[in-house]
């Protein structure tokens, strides 16, 4: 037990100085888990725990899929449904079709060149979904479309370790197959079951939040205990209670209670992967990690450029979404993994895949974080994806010969109450917004609009064509404040320019470029407060009168969605 002990203490004191480092640099922290195997290995003098760590590693996969299916947003789908679908289904099968005969290419077997290509098709969720919300992308129209394609891939992958396992377990004949399905249909049968009889619980579980973390705890190892007696695998019992948990009304709850549970063991399954990473692993398969990170960060993202290019979307667009399948996931860990569990293929490819995790993880950050700036670079020669009839084109309401007064950058809290005032003026103006959904909302309504981001150049010109007097910016990112007050000022230095910045200096810097007036939410917001004190302090009926109005203005507004 004292070693045991030792053994972790020292594997997370490893990580959590990498994850300083790495954090330092701006990498996922799987990159630093990784390490810590390996640097593990090098530092550890003794018998390692292996069959320990590799249980610990086990039940943090399952946490992982528990908290996959508690978070499982059908209705991302719904809103980019066959565009995910399609690029989703379209990108594993074109890279797991050309992965295998790369791979076959550089002397592999038929078996594990069916695992690496496989492990090669899917991108991680968690670290795309966190560097998009990083860049405010998330409810980007890209973004949108890449969390969709994600998700599809996710589902994939659960299919295929059920199939795997399957496969394992004998020839997949007929009968065998109906077995299988018969199996699986009788575990979402108990599972629904039980969630039935959670609902009538509900006041009693959700009453005590110690209680709702045992209860959901039990449910996740309950499930997988049926599924691993079903033939199944424990991961397959937990995703599937994740997903009978997913419409609750406390699941949020539950997610943000396993969320430090689930990273606890699932640091100890990257450090046990990270093992793999030895000095002969490294030197025997240096040369194919290279090749086959470079088919992951160049080629999946050609895919999926072919593929959204095919369905009408514009370069820009196909391009930062290609950026998000430019790694590979922490399933594809895991089904290699699977694979080296069944002996299937052997311990090397495990290393061969997780150096590959290493490379692609590591590149991959970089190019969408700076993934604006690098399509400003190729632009030019991304035009040879885009067709003639652009998607994005059918998100548009305006007249192209009409001009307008005033250009509203950003419909949401800001945006919402100056496009309200400007209705009211009766005043010529157009919104553009890079959210889909805002801008279908507003072409219900008849308000002139046009979807797009400001950081793209093309749609700078399409603004510039109204000929505006004024241009107000109400997104919160000072690069593309900047970008467009630098842009519209060496245009026409006439036009009034307002901006927005989150802090005094930004406020201050973008006045330094040009913008008129910058607009300081914060600020406004205490200034707001500060002059209505003036008028109530000295009456309560003051102050009772300005909340009746501020109550009805609240629930008469028309928001956007999310907003």
């Amino acid at each position: 037990m004292t070693s045991l002990f030792i053994e972790l203490g020292t594997v997370f004191i490893v990580a959590s100085l990498l994850a300083l480092f790495f954090r330092r640099i701006k990498q996922p922290l799987i990159l630093a888990y990784l390490l810590a195997g390996a640097v593990f290995v090098q530092l550890y003098v003794g018998d390692l725990s292996t069959d320990v760590f590799h249980s610990l590693a086990q039940i943090g996969i399952a946490f992982l899929l528990f908290l996959v299916g508690l978070n499982m947003d059908i209705r991302v789908l719904k809103e980019v449904g066959h565009t995910s679908l399609f690029t989703g289904i379209g990108q594993v099968l074109f890279t797991t079709l050309i992965g295998y005969f790369l791979v076959l290419g550089l002397g592999f077997s038929t078996i594990t060149a069916f695992y690496i290509s496989l492990a090669l098709a899917f991108s991680s969720t968690i670290i795309i979904i966190k560097l998009l919300t990083d860049k405010n992308d998330l409810e980007a129209l890209y973004g949108k479309i890449s969390v969709g394609f994600l998700l599809v891939q996710d589902l994939i992958v659960i299919l295929l370790i059920i199939f795997i396992v399957a496969w394992d377990s004998g020839t997949l004949a007929a009968g065998d197959m109906f077995t299988i399905f018969l199996k699986g249909a009788l575990l979402f049968l108990i599972a629904i079951l039980f969630h039935h009889t959670f609902k009538k619980f509900l006041d009693v579980i959700g009453k005590s939040q110690e209680l709702l973390f045992l209860v959901a705890i039990s449910w996740c190892f309950f499930l997988s205990m049926i599924a691993q007696w079903f033939s199944f695998s424990i991961e397959i019992g937990a995703f599937i209670a994740g997903i009978t948990l997913a419409s609750l009304p406390f699941k949020l709850d539950i997610a943000n209670k396993i969320k430090p549970l689930r990273d606890f063991f699932l640091i100890l399954f990257f450090v046990v992967l990270g093992t793999q990473l030895s000095i002969g692993v490294l030197q025997e398969m240096l040369v194919p990690a290279i090749i086959l990170s470079l088919f992951v960060l160049i080629g999946n993202p050609l895919i999926v450029m072919i593929l959204m290019g095919i369905l009408g979307y514009r370069s820009r667009n196909s391009f930062l979404a290609g950026l998000t399948v430019a790694q590979i996931s922490e399933f594809s860990l895991i089904l290699i993994t699977l694979g080296v569990t069944l002996g299937h293929i052997s311990e090397e490819i495990l290393g061969l895949v997780t150096l590959i995790g290493l490379i692609t993880i590591a590149a991959s950050a970089y190019m969408i974080t700076f993934g604006n700036q690098i399509y400003d670079l190729l632009a030019p020669y991304l035009k040879v994806f885009e067709r003639k009839h652009l998607y994005e084109k059918k998100l548009t309401l305006h007249t192209k010969k009409k001009k307008y007064d005033i250009v509203l950058v950003g419909y949401h809290r800001i945006g919402y109450n100056i496009l309200d005032r400007l209705r009211k003026k009766k005043m010529k103006f157009v919104v553009v917004d890079y959210n889909p959904t805002v801008i279908l909302n507003l072409m219900k309504k008849k308000i002139p609009c046009l979807y797009g981001d400001v950081s793209d150049h093309e749609v700078l010109r399409e603004i510039k064509n109204f000929k505006p007097k004024m241009i107000i910016s109400t997104i919160h990112l000072f690069e593309d404040n900047v970008h467009l007050v630098d842009y519209f000022k060496k245009y026409d230095k006439k036009i009034l320019i307002y901006g927005t910045g989150k802090t005094v200096d930004e406020a201050l810097d973008l006045y330094n470029h040009g913008a008129n007036y910058v607009i300081v939410p914060h600020l406004l917001g205490g200034e707001r407060v500060a002059d209505l004190l003036k008028h109530t302090l000295k009456s309560k009926r003051e102050l009772h009168h300005e909340k009746k109005k501020h109550i009805k203005h609240l629930t008469t507004m028309d928001l956007p969605e999310k907003v």
